[in-house]
């Protein structure tokens, strides 16, 4: 078995301060003996809207983030995972992406989220993620860490089951969903999504979650969480822990295996659809 961390943070707009925020925890989570660490959604900042999201993205800071993220993944001898923003190829608007760091070849994968958050809830929060961003176009593979097959998905993908199972099709072990829930979805469905998809492809599910209030108009639900392949949540974060820290979990690829052989799930592609 093999040691994973998994991050809460709260991030601002202040791009250094949420690299210092990140790094720490890196060494943290290396000193504690975690072979991979894993970061939420947009760990570079939160905006207030988005014409502010856009104009941080033209910053140096941004380049900055992930060049220190990449160093401190190095110096650590750690894999890292971290949600940040990237330029698209369409004027005015950006990717949602997860970039994966092994620590002695730099960036080895990047994704970029699939399913766009446009929901204006009553008397709640309006999230138009489309304003400033465009959806990834490609599920890219698993890629092989030290703690197994990671497959990658963001946030609002976590509502469509499809993508985990071809994840799992795909051959991942762990599905990741860095994210920034809504405190209202977040309190209703995180968890119970959290561990259908867990069932769903037999996985384990790594959930990095941005928690707490980013700015005067927006605040995320928090609850980072792990669960295993036979959907226990084995670690979730504390609403009474600081803004910023680590939960941790082993990874056994026996239970993954097990899991698979004692419940196999055998798909009537004569009567739907292979994913």
């Amino acid at each position: 078995m093999s040691l994973a961390a998994v991050a809460q943070i709260t991030s601002t707009s202040n791009i250094l301060k949420n690299a210092k925020i990140c790094k720490d925890l890196i060494g943290e989570a290396a000193s504690k003996g975690a072979k991979c660490v894993f970061f939420p959604e947009a760990s570079d900042y939160i905006a207030q809207n988005s014409s502010e999201a856009l104009e941080l993205s033209c910053h140096p800071d941004c380049s900055a983030f992930v060049k220190q993220i990449c160093a401190e993944a190095k110096q650590h001898s750690i894999c890292v995972q971290i949600g940040v923003h990237e330029p698209s190829p369409i004027e005015n608007k950006l990717l949602n992406s997860s970039l994966l760091i092994e620590p002695d070849k730099g960036i080895v994968q990047r994704y970029s989220k699939a399913h766009l958050f446009d929901v204006d809830i009553a008397n709640g929060p309006v999230l138009k993620e489309s304003n400033s961003t465009v959806p990834g176009n490609a599920i890219v593979p698993p890629f092989l860490t030290s703690l197994g097959k990671v497959g990658s998905a963001i946030c609002f993908d976590l509502r469509f089951p499809e993508h985990a199972l071809k994840l799992r099709n795909l051959g991942a072990d762990i599905i990741t969903y860095p994210s920034a829930f809504t405190q209202k979805t977040g309190a209703a469905h995180w968890e119970v999504l959290l561990r259908a998809r867990a069932l769903d492809a037999q996985s384990y599910i790594f959930a990095p979650a941005q928690g707490g209030s980013h700015n005067e108009k927006r605040a995320s639900y928090g609850h980072a969480m792990i669960v295993d392949p036979w959907g226990t949540v084995v670690a979730q974060y504390s609403d009474l822990a600081s803004p910023n820290g680590l939960i941790f979990a082993d990874v056994d690829l026996n239970l993954v295996q097990h899991v698979r052989k004692f419940i196999p799930l055998l798909r009537r592609n004569d009567l739907y659809p292979a994913i």
